[in-house]
């Protein structure tokens, strides 16, 4: 079933959840456990992560530096796979600009088709190391150009003309920032950028984590006064541990409120519990604003996301 499927007959509050590949040469095993644990909360879509490849550098004995290129988090296709068919659970694999070619976007698109997925989130991807070189034009930069490639293959137009081709069915995903993306002038011009999303094909939106919901409310305003009328799904991280008040701020550019931030730095043990309360907090004013579903970033730990939805 479609994300827009699952949101248009919800009849109850959705949660879904948001889950990142193991490091290669890993186990799938740990995270399908998470999974499980997932399971009695009947989740209606499962996100998975995508990663764009790094070089790293070796030096060989002869004092020569070779270069490498490799993914750290290799699998999203193959673990979409095991979830929704092992699990019967809608699964969303994260298609990336960087790091990926068209030609290599639109394979990847007929390899989710041959199992049966049907839902993407297409995103533009993290800044890293390496780039794909550029091959006459062969690389969506932006987020938008992904959306229009992928609408293209839902009205089966391929790359190269093929004859008898067959529509490749998907629905598409993006994401949003409450806080505006962090290379935006201002949140005026990221709506702008999200809007050209929807206009090219995009069916809803989610978030990136907010801590503070007065920010996600006033978002979803200026969307809908900018004529966003695709559904907004808003993403929530639980914070679990001390060093996140600066991780989280320098890696995904959120501002964290001052009454949080506060209590965990006079109560440091209790910062599990803290953040537990916090987004329970969150998520229920979320409920009474009328949202219907809430996308948690698990990562790889599912044990506070439970105790959340246990409290609601």
């Amino acid at each position: 079933m479609y994300v827009s499927e699952h949101l248009d007959r919800a009849k109850n509050p959705l949660f879904s959840y948001e889950i990142i590949p193991p490091y290669r040469g890993k186990s799938a095993k740990e995270l399908l456990q998470i999974v499980e644990q997932i399971l009695p909360f009947e989740p209606p879509f499962i996100d998975v992560t995508s990663h764009t490849a790094e070089a790293y550098y070796e030096e060989l004995e002869n004092g020569m530096i070779k270069r490498h290129i490799r993914k750290k988090r290799p699998g999203t296709i193959s673990l979409c796979g095991i979830i929704q068919n092992r699990y019967n659970i809608d699964t969303v694999p994260h298609i990336l600009c960087h790091g990926f070619t068209k030609e290599e976007t639109e394979d990847v698109m007929i390899e989710l088709n041959f199992l049966g997925i049907h839902n993407v989130l297409a995103i533009r991807g993290d800044e890293s190391n390496y780039r794909k070189p550029r091959n006459n034009g062969s690389v969506n930069y932006y987020a938008v150009d992904l959306v229009e490639q992928l609408v293209d293959l839902k009205k089966g137009k391929y790359l190269e003309n093929i004859s008898n081709s067959e529509p490749i069915p998907v629905c598409i995903g993006v994401g949003g920032y409450p806080e505006k993306h962090y290379e935006s002038p201002n949140i005026d011009i990221d709506i702008r950028m999200l809007k050209k999303k929807v206009e090219a094909g995009a069916e809803y939106i989610v978030t990136q984590m907010f801590f503070d919901n007065k920010r996600f409310f006033d978002f979803v305003d200026r969307c809908r006064q900018e004529g966003i009328n695709v559904p907004i799904i808003p993403g929530i991280k639980v914070l679990k541990t001390v060093n996140q008040l600066k991780n989280l701020p320098k890696f995904f550019h959120v501002n964290l409120p001052l009454p949080l931030v506060e209590e965990i730095q006079s109560n440091p043990k209790h910062v599990k519990e803290i953040g537990v309360n916090w987004t329970t907090k969150q998520c229920k004013e979320l409920l009474e604003y009328g949202v219907n579903c809430i996308h948690f970033y698990i990562m790889n730990d599912a044990s506070a996301v439970i105790n959340v939805i246990k409290n609601l």
